[in-house]
């Protein structure tokens, strides 16, 4: 049994609301107010009740905390997008060629640190670097 979407649970809770006074709503009522076939109410709201499919008669106001609770849910669970590593002009500036990066990133003492990692950002800049080298040896070609 696939999850419904938050979406359409947002719908149905709407087209509940309109109704505030009503006691009992079947799949039936609400898809009058909302304008989706009871069938496919019923179906995304099998998830919650499964005897929903079998009676037509079922209150959908009985599951209104249980889509509220699942919609909370599913917003808090929503995971950052973690924002892209960019590099800056005056970052590359810092080095003179790709070299010098090394030299400055990967060594001690003029000693190469074998345990030195670079982060995402210092491989771009490294990358930016490399690129700015190969187009100057295109250059005097």
């Amino acid at each position: 049994m696939k999850e419904p979407s938050v979406k359409d649970l947002k719908k149905y809770l709407q087209g509940m609301a309109k109704l505030p006074k009503a006691k009992y709503i079947t799949s039936e009522r609400l898809a009058h107010i909302i304008g989706i076939y009871p069938e496919v109410i019923n179906e995304n709201l099998s998830f919650f009740d499964p005897m929903i499919m079998m009676d037509y008669t079922f209150n959908l106001l009985e599951l209104v905390p249980a889509i509220k609770k699942f919609i909370e849910d599913k917003e808090n669970k929503r995971a950052p997008v973690p924002k892209p590593v960019v590099v800056k002009r005056n970052e590359v500036d810092l080095y003179e060629s790709y070299f010098d990066f090394i030299y400055k990133k990967l060594t001690i003492g003029g000693m190469i640190d074998k345990s030195a990692e670079l982060t995402d950002k210092d491989l771009k800049i490294l990358k930016k670097l490399i690129t700015e080298e190969l187009a100057n040896r295109k250059a005097k070609k």
